[in-house]
């Protein structure tokens, strides 16, 4: 039976299918055709919209994951498009939905937002908690092809293929509108994203992403830890690397970094590479590089409206 809790109703109150239930079924298209249940975790009001969380079992990852999801006021009677926020090295799916301050952007543009944990949890593998930039909490979004890690840790497909499968089985959401967004770890999540799936993304926006794993210190040891030596299979998860073969539909892409960053001076980032590539293949971008701001979420709220702006103008075109 369905719980419903803080709604009130009349005789002629239509129940929005999202607002109106705390666990129900629904089916990923696997070739094993599971069932999974979503449970409801969390419904918070917010801007007359619902600010939700929720937990299920994931194929892909082989374990319980939580994922946020913000419906506008306008998901009460039509599809919305769907920006998809990834976030950075140590976060889960709370950081952003409780210091970002997207919401009234999103309820202003009609935007669904949805924001997944970073990494695979309670999966028992041994050293996955030892350290806070490999394993918990920093999946990398990559789909890992070494022991131990290659069974659970597949966020790649978690983010590209299971979670929007999810997401617009359950919710009223548009499929053919989609763009991808994050910080830090989550803006290499989301650039790779876009950059590996031409046309599926109507844009792409990020916060100090790392661009250029290959050549940082966190990269390194994540892609050596998730995919082994051979650095073919790094390059498949570098943004600055993908973007010098990228042929596929226009790309504008919105960069903000901070320039009191301390993860930029350390040389974790590496935009400049990303903007040459960039500028080599001729594919827009936008990079803004603001004064005394660091890596931090009050670097995100600054500046988040505008990347509200950014996405609904593409996904409302």
């Amino acid at each position: 039976m369905a719980l419903l809790i803080g709604l009130r109703f009349t005789a002629s109150t239509v129940i929005p299918q999202w607002a109106a239930f705390t666990v129900y079924r629904t089916c990923y298209n696997t070739p094993n055709n599971l069932n999974m249940a979503l449970k409801q975790i969390s419904s918070n009001k917010c801007f007359d919209g619902f600010q939700k969380v929720f937990e299920h079992d994931s194929l892909e990852l082989k374990c319980k994951m939580k994922f946020a999801i913000y419906l506008p006021p306008k998901a009460e009677n039509a599809k919305c498009p769907v920006v998809y926020w990834l976030s950075g090295l140590t976060c889960t799916e709370q950081n952003f939905i409780t210091k970002a301050a997207f919401h009234q952007a999103a309820a202003e543009n009609g935007l669904i937002v949805v924001a997944p944990d970073t990494s695979p949890r309670g999966c028992n593998i041994e050293g996955e908690d030892e350290s806070w930039d490999f394993g918990t909490g920093a999946g990398f979004y990559v789909n890992a092809t070494e022991d131990p890690w290659k069974s659970n840790y597949r966020m790649y497909s978690y983010v590209v293929d299971e979670l929007p499968h999810l997401i617009n089985g359950n919710f009223p959401a548009d499929p053919d509108r989609i763009s991808i967004m994050g910080h830090s770890m989550g803006g290499h999540g989301a650039l790779i994203c876009a950059l590996k799936n031409p046309g599926k993304y109507k844009t792409v926006s990020a916060f100090a992403p790392i661009c250029n794993p290959l050549q940082c210190p966190w990269g390194q040891k994540a892609f050596t830890g998730y995919l082994g030596s051979d650095i073919k299979k790094w390059e498949a998860y570098d943004a600055t690397h993908l973007v010098k073969t990228y042929s596929g539909s226009q790309l504008d892409i919105l960069i903000d970094q901070g320039k009191d960053d301390q993860f930029l001076a350390a040389g974790q980032l590496l935009p400049d590479n990303f903007i040459a590539a960039c500028t080599e293949r001729k594919i827009p971008v936008v990079f803004r590089l603001q004064e005394g701001y660091d890596h931090s979420y009050f670097f995100i709220t600054s500046f988040i409206n505008d990347h509200m702006k950014h996405h609904a103008k593409y996904l409302h075109a």
